[in-house]
């Protein structure tokens, strides 16, 4: 028997700039398995009762929700950091997703900080979701670095008991992929198929088009037998028209979907020799 394929599903950040409608519409139109809902500052993705409309009109499930944690989402959902993490894991539960994507707390953050790892774990056990901290990546400005994560931008330099895979980040903290998921082992709960050449931001390319193995990590989940969500989260934004931005996203999930097929079922049983052939007599033929 052929073991199920893994889920894809379509990160509705990876149609900005366009709305959240947008990403169930071309999620449902080029047959994603269902979306990653990016919470930011689109009024609609705050709004659990119209994603879940929306989920019924285009028939495209939630399977995954990403909180509120970049800086330009601080105060999507109120202010308090811990708030926002609680009101994920509630919409995970109301949408029926499976994972919540953290990333871990900024620095200046100091209560947050010292209160995360408890929260992380609260939030999970509470709402019954598995909430996967993301690895990050430093900043890069003319020639000086910095980590604006507390404790770091690696999330197992903690521990944690689920994390997200990024490949655009590890692009952009100049870390091994392949190493890192080696690290998360039996805690990886979460993949951000994407891309990056290397440089020093975050790009988010599509995947095959950077310096990532994304190919190889795509194999190594089928071999493992991972259980979790692969998510396409690109970036469109230079995407002059609708249907450049549709190509892109259809790159991206037939990238997924050839490197995400299961291995051929192996047979079983004893090799059997071929038969010795019969000689008829009066001849050196064999039949």
């Amino acid at each position: 028997m052929r073991q199920p394929a893994i889920p894809v599903a379509l990160s509705t950040g990876s149609v900005y700039p366009e709305s959240v409608e947008v990403g169930f519409r071309l999620a449902a139109e080029l047959g994603y398995d269902g979306v990653e809902l990016m919470v930011w500052n689109d009024p609609v993705s705050q709004d659990i009762p119209a994603v879940e409309r929306l989920c019924r009109r285009y028939r495209v499930p939630v399977l995954a929700v990403h909180a509120p944690c970049l800086a330009l989402t601080q105060r999507v959902w109120g202010t308090d950091p811990i708030e926002r993490l609680r009101r994920s894991g509630e919409a995970a539960a109301v949408l029926g997703a499976g994972s919540v994507v953290v990333h871990p707390p900024f620095r200046w953050q100091r209560d947050y900080v010292r209160a995360f790892a408890d929260t992380v774990e609260q939030v999970a056990s509470d709402y019954r979701v598995a909430l996967a901290v993301e690895n990050m990546f430093p900043i890069r400005r003319a020639g000086l670095q910095a980590v604006p994560y507390a404790p770091s931008d690696d999330p197992t330099d903690v521990g944690h008991r689920y994390y997200t895979l990024d490949l655009s980040h590890t692009a952009a903290a100049g870390v091994d992929a392949l190493a890192l998921m080696e690290k998360m082992g039996d805690g990886l709960a979460h993949i951000h198929l994407t891309d990056g050449s290397g440089a020093s931001k975050d790009e988010h390319l599509v995947p095959g088009r950077g310096s990532q193995p994304c190919a190889e990590v795509c194999e190594r989940l089928v071999t493992d037998g991972f259980r979790g969500v692969v998510v396409i989260e690109i970036s469109t934004r230079r995407a002059r028209t609708r249907h450049d931005r549709t190509a892109l996203l259809a790159e991206s999930l037939l990238f997924a979907r050839l490197n995400l097929q299961p291995a051929p079922a192996q047979l079983s049983g004893p090799v059997l020799a071929p038969p010795e052939p019969v000689v008829i007599p009066g001849t050196d033929r064999g039949r």
